[in-house]
């Protein structure tokens, strides 16, 4: 069986889908592994390194996915590449099916079996392979510094001859993957943090960090059963508003990563709560790509609101891209060895797999993922 892992052209994105050690790592088992000419550069690797894994070096693109039975990437692939696949090959990468119609519909007419990375279901077995995870995690980590580097203070409390400068706010909106290390990570560079999440439960997790959670009564709320928020109801996102507002004014910092799995961020922060906030604040919309939590975001650009900084900037792991092609690649090698059969030498994906049936998207022209089924 023959793996391909083609460059990444998408603009902008400099993560790699595998390292040469997890190359090495499937190559022991057996696989037969070509990569694209200089597909490792933008992470700081090269094709000798690859080759020294046990990989093959390939300059032709469409050659390489042609002859491949199962593909590995970070993006969805350009719909003109989904021809050149073969019918029955497996492709993996983040494809985004519920926004990415015309892309399903390639991949349902060439017969190719369609693994979505971020509908791997948050269960125990499959953490070393949640790609959504171990990215959210990184993207908290740099929306921090960011929000630092566009900040017009400093961050710790600083005592010194000329007198004592009080620690900036962070307020962290959101305390999921990406909400907790922006926490950790605002904490570590010694802010004042305070949280809020729709899920009561998270309040430990929040104060274990060292930060203090805002207190909202919205009535029932919880969480799906993937793990994420459920979508508010007006009434109480008005509610959370009113709160949020009072929080925001005192801040210096705001980070929002409310997202609802497969369908648009709701919008949390709004034009009158920008403008309670002190100039040169900064605000970070970790939702920007998925239609942003902040009103007026602008995808992939940083705009200024009542002399407030907005910052929509888009692939936050990008720029952390040696450390977030390391944690993708271990999760992709760590799902292709759960399906590997070393006898075969081959990818055996079992339909009535919890894993499978949660992330296969698409399998011998029809659409296999009963989620999807049921949001279309």
């Amino acid at each position: 069986m023959r793996i391909a892992i083609p460059k990444e052209y998408h603009p902008g994105e400099l993560r790699v889908p595998m390292i040469p050690a997890d190359v090495g790592f499937l190559a022991a088992h057996g696989a037969s592994i070509e990569i694209e000419a200089g597909m490792g550069e933008t992470a700081g690797y090269c094709d000798s390194d690859y080759r020294e894994a046990g990989a093959g070096v390939n300059p032709d693109r469409r050659g390489l996915i042609t002859a491949a039975d199962v593909i590995l990437r970070v993006r969805k692939p350009p719909l003109e590449e989904v021809a050149w696949m073969q019918e029955k090959s497996v492709h993996i990468s983040f494809l985004d099916p519920f926004k990415e119609k015309e892309l399903l519909e390639r991949l349902l007419a060439g017969g190719v079996s369609a693994i979505s990375i971020e509908m791997i279901p948050r269960i125990s077995r499959a953490q070393k392979m949640d790609a959504l995870t171990s990215q959210a995690n990184l993207a908290g980590y740099v929306a921090v510094i960011l929000a630092a580097n566009h900040l017009n203070r400093i961050i710790p409390m600083m005592m010194t001859a000329a007198g004592t400068i009080a620690p900036s706010r962070v307020f962290v909106i959101g305390v999921g993957v990406a909400g907790l290390q922006a926490i950790a990570t605002a904490r570590r560079l010694g802010a004042r943090v305070s949280a809020f999440d729709t899920r009561p439960a998270v309040e430990e997790q929040v104060q274990s960090l060292g930060a203090k959670f805002l207190k909202v009564d919205l009535g029932e709320t919880g969480e799906t059963k993937g793990g994420y928020a459920r979508a508010l109801t007006p009434e109480q996102l008005a509610r959370q508003r009113e709160a949020m507002m009072k929080q925001c004014a005192v801040s210096d910092v705001v980070i929002t990563t409310a997202q609802v799995f497969g369908k648009k961020a709701p919008l949390i922060v709004t034009d009158d709560m920008i403008a309670a906030m002190r100039e040169g604040s900064v605000i970070v919309d970790l939702a920007a790509e998925s239609g942003g939590n902040v009103e007026g975001t602008v995808p992939d650009q940083v705009v200024v609101i009542h002399g407030v900084k907005v910052i929509g900037l888009e692939n936050l792991t990008g720029r952390v891209a040696v450390h977030a092609s390391q944690m993708y690649s271990s999760n992709l090698k760590s799902f292709v060895l759960e399906y590997w059969n070393d006898a075969t030498k081959s990818l055996v994906l079992p339909m009535d797999d919890e894993i499978i049936r949660g992330c296969l998207i698409t399998h011998k022209h029809a659409i296999f993922s009963e989620l999807l089924k049921s949001m279309m």
